[in-house]
This record gives C-alpha cells, structure tokens and sequence, in this order.
C-alpha cells in the first residue's frame, strides 16, 4: 500500500476543488494524509512520517486547504518531535480571511478555542475532534 505524501494530498485536494467539492471536501484529504502519516508512525517509526511532509506540496488553489496542510505539517512536527519542513511557513500558506472548515456558526466559538496553534495562526479553525482518528 502507498501512504501519500503531503504533495499527494494537495494535488488530490486540488482535484477536489476542480470537481466542484468545495474546501470542506477538500480537506479530506488532509485526513486521508493524517490517516497515512499515523499508519507511517506506527510502523516505521517518526522519520518516515516525517519524510511523508518533505516534498513540498502543490498550491491546491484555495489558500485555505494549503494553509490547512501546513498547519497539519507543523502541528504534527510539534507534536511528535521532528522538525517542520520550511515550506510550511510560505506566507502564502495563510488565510485571509480566517476559515472555519466547519460551515456550521453555531461551531466556530469551540472552533476558536480548541483549534491547535499551528492551524490558529494561519487563520485555520477546527475543532479538536477534527484530528482524531480511529
């Protein structure tokens, strides 16, 4: 089985947004990519989930998924103790306006609260459930 990479994920996301799918959609494939970098760690350890990020991924066409996949890159370095890869920090990889990637108002208080740094300061709101995965 192949586990995408982070450039896998945005070209896939961008395809998404092509097709119509919308930033939500696209940001599923953010998680198929957090899904695979779990599979990487638990198998072969930090260096490989880490090499998943090291080619730097395509602009998907809306600046908030590729600032979402940044944030992922970062908040999952900081998490797991290797060093975030440079691209992660382009400043074009930052909303503006700031995007909450639940559509739903009545989530964007919790959303401001739980969101994790790495996805804050790029003006990417989730809620902590949106990381995890079974």
């Amino acid at each position: 089985m192949t586990l995408w990479t982070a450039a896998d994920a945005a070209r896939n996301a961008a395809a998404e947004l092509a097709g119509g799918g919308g930033p939500q959609h696209a940001f599923r494939c953010l998680l198929q990519l957090l899904d695979d970098y779990q599979r990487a760690l638990s198998t072969d350890g930090v260096a490989a989930g880490a090499e998943l990020f090291a080619t730097v991924p395509p602009e998907t066409g809306d600046v908030r998924v590729d600032a979402a996949l940044a944030g992922l890159a970062e908040h999952l370095a900081r998490r797991d103790g290797w060093r975030p890869p440079a691209w992660a920090f382009d400043q074009k990889r930052y909303a503006k306006p700031w995007w909450f990637v639940s559509g739903l108002k009545s989530w964007h208080a919790t959303a401001i609260v739980e969101s994790p740094l790495a996805f804050r300061k790029r003006g990417v709101f989730i809620t902590e459930s949106a990381l995890v995965r079974v």
